[in-house]
């Protein structure tokens, strides 16, 4: 559009908001423009919801004998609790719990203060560490293809998760975020999103936010699939995981 083009558009809407009836005209305009930009919005919200919901339905079914399988070995390992649990923040700053297969050993949670030194991220607020001793022998399998996330399905199927979005931190790491970080929290977090596929562990905290902000300026279904079907490969060449 030209600049003579502009001015005229902004001239013939001056002349209608000098009138009572032309004012009212634009109110309404402005009001319809506002109701299909949320209609949008909500129909796009509700499409990844039913995606959700059919999605981790059928993965769940899809999966029971592996998962029968993973809790039988995880039970004969040690005899401690098969799915692990830990309090998670999500949209908007809500706290829920998310499940996975446990991979560590019963008291990982304790001994973490001894290993927070061993940091592979030196940037950011996440801990990850390279052969860390609190991961059992099933566990190192689990994580390695990425099996102990399974079932974070079953908070995909209750809303508390999508199957596509940022990783949920948890309250430490939130705590020490920059308001620049919290926009990851401004979405429903998933299991994989766009660093889950480019790289995971080996990915810096900085960069992670980067990649999420920009899963969040573009999310629309097709993303999501795209992100889901590049997770096969990653998850299968087991780059970044540990």
């Amino acid at each position: 559009m030209s600049a003579m083009e502009l001015d005229n558009i902004m001239t013939q809407r001056l002349l209608r908001a000098a009138t009572p009836s032309g004012r009212a005209r634009l109110r309404l305009a402005v009001y319809f423009r506002r109701l299909l930009w949320r209609l949008g919005r909500h129909s796009t919200a509700l499409g990844k919801r039913l995606f959700d919901i059919v999605g981790s339905a059928l993965l769940i079914a899809g999966f029971i004998p592996l998962l029968a399988l993973i809790a039988l070995l995880i039970q004969c390992e040690d005899g401690g609790p098969v799915i692990f649990s830990q309090t998670r923040v999500g949209k908007f700053g809500r706290l829920f719990k998310m499940y996975k297969f446990r991979s560590m050993s019963v008291n990982a949670e304790a001994k973490m203060k001894e290993l927070i030194s061993s940091n592979q991220h030196q940037t950011g607020v996440t801990f990850k560490m390279k052969d860390d001793p609190r991961v059992t022998r099933v566990g190192k399998w689990l994580r390695k293809l990425s099996l102990d996330e399974l079932p974070q399905l079953f908070n995909v199927f209750s809303g508390g998760m999508s199957l596509v979005g940022p990783r949920p931190p948890v309250p430490r790491e939130v705590a020490l975020y920059s308001q620049a970080d919290r926009r990851r929290l401004h979405v429903t977090p998933g299991i994989t999103c766009f660093w889950q596929v480019g790289g995971r562990a080996e990915i810096d905290f900085p960069h992670q936010v980067e990649l999420d902000v920009l899963y969040i300026e573009r999310q629309c279904l097709w993303t999501d699939l795209v992100i889901l079907l590049k997770t096969v490969p990653a998850v299968v060449g087991s780059k970044g995981a540990y």
